[in-house]
């Protein structure tokens, strides 16, 4: 487990781009349904009980929210998306965030897409593909909950989610649990070449 992640500290956050921090340096972001355990993954990525705040209540995170991990890096907490029960104006300025985010953020070096390894593939999540692959940014797919499945299944889950990926090598995936510390070694290491940490 890389110790540098333990630095991130939150930093702010944006209800849009306009209130971002200044578009400079690199930032990782993480997406995924609002019950895809995203921000419990934040945490255990970054040794930390409470950096991004988790709910019982899916679909809580509604700002972009920052985490500094140094004067040059930072990692993105996302809107949640598909699953909370809110006004569709809401959802529709959610959805505007991201977008905006996704397409006009000089700075953004690449997307963790988290997915339930038991419901991976979603329409939601495809959008959220389609969207990184075509402004270039290069996804990588934590499957997350993998604790849920017994290994074998687990590991077939991830082939099938791979296979059906083939035409897009650009897109990895792992298998990843917070609860049993499972994938963190493997997620960090394609951290650290967004992030270009591993010049350092």
């Amino acid at each position: 487990m890389n110790p540098y992640y333990h630095r991130a500290h939150f930093l702010k956050s944006a209800a849009k781009l306009s209130q971002s921090p200044i578009d400079q340096g690199y930032e990782v972001a993480f997406a995924g349904r609002s019950n895809a355990g995203k921000s419990s993954a934040l945490n255990t990525l970054c040794s930390q009980k409470s950096l991004a705040r988790t709910s019982k209540t899916p679909g809580r995170t509604q700002l972009l929210n920052f985490f500094e991990l140094d004067e040059q890096r930072r990692l993105v907490d996302l809107p949640g998306y598909g699953y909370a029960k809110v006004a569709e104006s809401i959802k529709q300025q959610w959805q505007r965030s991201l977008a905006n985010y996704i397409e006009y953020r000089q700075c953004l070096k690449g997307l963790i897409l988290l997915m339930d390894i038991r419901h991976p593939l979603t329409p939601f999540d495809l959008q959220m593909l389609q969207w990184n692959t075509h402004h270039g940014l290069p996804p990588h797919i934590l499957l997350t909950k993998a604790d849920k499945l017994k290994t074998g299944a687990a590991k077939s889950t991830q082939l099938k989610v791979e296979r059906s990926l083939n035409d897009h090598p650009e897109i990895s995936v792992q298998r990843f649990s917070s609860l049993k510390k499972q994938g963190i070694d493997e997620c960090h290491q394609v951290l650290d070449i967004w992030l270009e940490l591993e010049q350092e």
